[in-house]
């Protein structure tokens, strides 16, 4: 491959890694045979920093620019975020109403499909009793049925490959 600078992260169509380069797979690599690599990126992925150390683990994961974020979020080096399935819970949505259509002339159907609640012969509400416990089987309240959904844009896999070998990057 082309000239690469040290620790030069590319995507690679292949399901290997080239000569000189190694999967972002989150391996653990030896200090003493990787000294100029591990002088950059340390342990920030990993690897006990006495005879090893870690390289990213990119399998499953989108990369985001470390920095502060357009919203004020900020990513650190390293720093993993996200998750590949969530539940949504009565929290994590707005506030909301669902509006009942309903009529105030007298039914004229006993089936409820195209139809709207209209007004009945018995008496539909009491104030005779107060604060009274409805049947549970007669609420529903689980939006969403608290499952877990799969969190991923859409996205194609390939391989995530570092230079173990290279040009060492100067600091501007």
């Amino acid at each position: 491959m082309s000239d690469a600078y040290l620790g030069e992260i590319r995507l690679f169509a292949g399901n290997y890694a080239p000569e000189d380069w190694h999967l972002c797979d989150g391996s653990l690599l030896p200090i003493n045979t990787y000294q100029a690599l591990y002088s950059l990126i340390g342990t920030t992925y990993g690897g006990d920093g006495v005879t090893t150390f870690g390289l990213p683990d990119l399998r499953g994961r989108m990369i985001v620019g470390m920095g502060t974020s357009t919203t004020g979020i900020m990513y650190n080096r390293g720093q993993k975020a996200g998750a590949e399935t969530v539940t949504v819970t009565v929290a994590n949505m707005p506030a909301h109403t669902h509006m009942v259509s309903a009529a105030s002339t007298a039914a004229t159907s006993s089936s409820p499909n195209d139809a709207v609640w209209a007004t009945a012969d018995l008496t539909t509400f009491t104030a005779s009793v107060p604060n009274t416990t409805l049947a549970p089987a007669s609420v529903s309240t689980a939006p969403g049925g608290s499952q877990p959904h799969q969190n991923c844009q859409p996205s194609v896999a390939l391989t995530y490959i570092i230079a173990l070998q290279g040009i060492f990057p100067q600091q501007q």
